[in-house]
Formats: structure tokens, C-alpha cells, sequence
């Protein structure tokens, strides 16, 4: 499974983004992306910002859990005390598994129109994915209390921290 993890700002501007892969089940925490898809991570998620524009005054909770579908993309989000959003872009499968050569190649054949196979079947309302998601989010967000308490953090600047990176990826190693 890959990842790919953005803070969009008060003014929707990017403030951070980082890639990684899955460290659960023999991951190796590193982002399987197609090549070609790649450069649609970012576009993605900024067209979120619509939804989540929409529904972030709903309920009143920071956590608004799964809020749109891109092809076999997820994206999660969660809303800070100051408006910032933390979006995380989940494709869980993009690349063939490595036993896919002893498929046979009827079962080969059978794939939904979002690349899964039949047999293999991906539910991001699953309590145990969204918990997951809801644990980094929250950790990345007690990282990001902390570096916007910085005297010398403006409001809306981007986050260039090698300290930061490594916490949103240990974040990231941990939950997911």
C-alpha cells in the first residue's frame, strides 16, 4: 500500500507532503506509485479540498474519515484547531504481487474496474483501517502543535524541518 501525505494550508497552499509505503504485514515503507500516476497525487488530493470545504462545518469533529474516492485512491482527512488539513491520499493497491505469476490468468482477467483483482477486496471504512488513520493523524497533529509553537513559524509557511519529516514518518512506520 502506498501513501502520499500533504498539509494544505489556510489558503489551500501545500505546506508539507511527504511519500511512503506501508511497514505493516512485511512492508517496506516504501511508496509503490505507478510512475505515470505519480504527478496525480498532489491534483487529487487539492480537488478533496471541495469536499472537504463542504462537511468540515457538518458534524464539528477533526477527524472526518474517509471523504472521497479517485480511481483506487482514498483520501482521509483531518482538520486542525486552526484550519489546516491534513490529507492522506491511500492507494492500497498499485502494484502486482509478486506471486501474481501462479495466478491463473482467468483470475488474471477478472479485475474491477479499479485495477483489484476479484478475489482481494479493500473496505477504507473497515474500523481497523480507519483507526489506523485516525492514530497517525493524530500524532502527526501533536508533532504539528509543536512545530507551529515555534516563535519563529508564520502562519501559512511551509514546513522544511528534516525533524518534522522524521516524525511524520515514524508516525507513518507505526500506525500504518
Amino acid at each position: 500500500m502506498s501513501y502520499y501525505f500533504a498539509i494544505v494550508g489556510t489558503q489551500d497552499n501545500p505546506l508539507f507532503e511527504h511519500e511512503f509505503g506501508t511497514s505493516k504485514q512485511g512492508g517496506d515503507g516504501v511508496a509503490r506509485f505507478r510512475e505515470e500516476a505519480r504527478h496525480m497525487n498532489q491534483f487529487i488530493v487539492h480537488s478533496s479540498l471541495d469536499i472537504v470545504d463542504e462537511v468540515q462545518w457538518n458534524g464539528g469533529q477533526m477527524y472526518l474519515k474517509h471523504i472521497d474516492r479517485f480511481h483506487n485512491n482514498y483520501i482521509f482527512c483531518f482538520i486542525t484547531a486552526g484550519s489546516v488539513k491534513f490529507l492522506l491520499l491511500h492507494n492500497p493497491d498499485t502494484h502486482t504481487p509478486p506471486n501474481a505469476s501462479s495466478r491463473s490468468s482467468a483470475a488474471t482477467a477478472r479485475t474491477s474496474a479499479y485495477g483489484q483483482s476479484a478475489s482481494t477486496t479493500y473496505n477504507p471504512t473497515a474500523p481497523a483501517v480507519e483507526e489506523a488513520i485516525k492514530n497517525f493523524f493524530v500524532e502527526v497533529y501533536d508533532v504539528w502543535v509543536k512545530t507551529i509553537m515555534n516563535p519563529f513559524f508564520k502562519l501559512d509557511m511551509k514546513v522544511t524541518s528534516p525533524v518534522f519529516r522524521g516524525r511524520v514518518a515514524a508516525a507513518a512506520r507505526k500506525h500504518l
